[in-house]
């Protein structure tokens, strides 16, 4: 039986721009809030701390990238170079990022815009925004790119008023009444505790820079282009949320004053172009929900499309759209899970998104020393560096910012880490038998093509 393949069309630019609509660059403004309280004021510095882990993490995708160009990214890339029974559990753990954040996304949206029309009810907003997504997924990967430039361009252009809107406020006295001020970075007044609470969180932000992974069968050249592509959409996407939070900072330097932390973004907004710029944040947020909620579902069905081909979910999973070349199945019943938004609470469904993703960046710098330092032996000095010292640094930073996760987080995931377990002991017998084997779909590895 011939075996489902995608097709390649992806360059750089789309598969950065998918990056950019996951990560959901305006995000930062829907988090601020919550991020200065936490962080007591260095949101800057938490961010900054966010990107260094994040860079580390990065590197070690790209470098598995070249290796595996799998549309399973982190359960792939674990599965070819450790076993299939971590690729199983790591695959897993991703799904809890993967199928929660549409969800997240929904959510959101039905609340904020709940609020801003209060006669019309958050579950239209919800269906509304549900149909929209899955109608623009089934259609095929060029739709969603043509969306995916729309949704960065206008979301880029807003950031850009927000920028120049607040440096104007703050030289005419507003807030610090300084543009150079080093506090939203650290405040020796404050421990640096606080900005390691507030980095946990905020890692968050950038899970866009691994869903740029799960396109690779789709991408054109993806030994090169998906590794350049994750370490852009990791600084792109570090340097706005760097500035968007630092001009937040001078322009609005007491968090404490915020009437509601979850809103505080439009406080600020508000404050610094009025009833026009808070019009416009309302349109920007409305296609950033749209964005991520779109990648967010392509990821997810692409990894469970890995696994259903790879025979480690029933072959359901597995299917492609006999005209659009999409997984079909899996946006539908991706979809499906979605509607759990109409129901569950938003500290629950977010509870469960840091878990996995720390689960799979430790594994991902892992798998770089198991693949090249261990099997193929990269031991001088350039490989120690690039294959052990650089992956093993990005494997405690993301164990350290995990023990950091708030209890939910940890109890949550925990739970759903375990309900894996009992499926792959299931799925193998009691571990008599292995996993079946990562199929590539007609991409080959860098070790068969040396």
């Amino acid at each position: 039986m011939q075996q489902e393949k995608m097709q390649r069309s992806l360059t750089l630019i789309p598969v950065v721009l998918f990056g950019f609509s996951f990560m959901a660059l305006a995000t930062v403004f829907s988090t601020y809030g919550i991020a200065a309280e936490l962080s007591h004021g260095m949101v800057s510095g938490s961010y900054l701390l966010a990107l260094i882990v994040m860079l580390f993490t990065a590197y070690s995708y790209g470098q598995m990238a070249k290796v595996v160009p799998s549309a399973g990214s982190a359960y792939a890339y674990t599965q070819k170079s450790i076993n299939p029974y971590v690729g199983f559990m790591v695959g897993w753990a991703v799904l809890m990022d993967y199928l929660f954040i549409p969800m997240v996304n929904y959510l959101l949206f039905g609340i904020f815009f709940s609020a801003a029309f209060p006669s019309i009810p958050s579950y239209v907003w919800v269906l509304g925004m549900l149909l929209l997504v899955t109608f623009v997924n089934v259609k095929g990967i060029r739709l969603a790119t043509m969306a995916n430039a729309f949704i960065s361009i206008f979301s880029l252009l807003f950031i850009l008023i927000f920028i120049g809107l607040s440096a104007k406020d703050i030289l005419g006295g507003a807030g610090t009444g300084t543009i150079f001020n080093f506090e939203p970075f650290y405040n020796p007044e404050q421990s640096f505790s606080y900005i390691v609470a507030g980095a946990a969180l905020l890692c968050f932000s950038f899970l866009g820079f691994d869903s740029a992974t799960a396109f690779a069968e789709e991408t054109i050249n993806p030994k090169k282009t998906i590794p350049r592509a994750v370490i852009i959409i990791t600084l792109v996407g570090g340097a706005i949320f760097m500035s968007v939070s630092y001009f937040a900072h001078n322009v609005w330097p007491d968090y404490t004053t915020f009437t509601n932390a979850d809103a505080a973004s439009h406080e600020i907004i508000t404050s610094v172009g009025g009833k026009t710029l808070a019009s416009m944040f309302l349109a920007v947020y409305f296609v950033t929900v749209f964005g991520s909620a779109m990648s967010s579902q392509a990821s997810a069905s692409r990894v469970l499309f890995a696994m259903g081909r790879d025979g480690q979910l029933p072959r359901f999973f597995g299917k492609l759209h006999h005209k659009y070349q999409t997984p079909i199945n899996n946006i539908l019943l991706i979809s499906a899970l979605s509607l759990l938004s109409l129901v569950l609470s938003l500290t629950l469904v977010a509870s469960f998104i840091n878990f996995g993703a720390f689960i799979a960046f430790i594994s991902v710098n892992i798998a770089v020393i198991a693949y090249y330092f261990i099997r193929k032996k990269e031991r001088s000095v350039k490989g120690t560096i690039l294959y052990l010292i650089l992956p093993g640094i990005g494997a405690l930073l993301d164990f350290w910012l995990l023990l950091n996760l708030d209890i939910h987080s940890k109890v949550l995931g925990s739970i759903w880490f375990a309900l894996g377990l009992v499926y792959l002991l299931f799925l193998t017998k009691g571990f008599k038998k292995r996993p079946p084997e990562l199929k590539l779909g007609g991409a080959e590895t860098a070790e068969e093509t040396a």
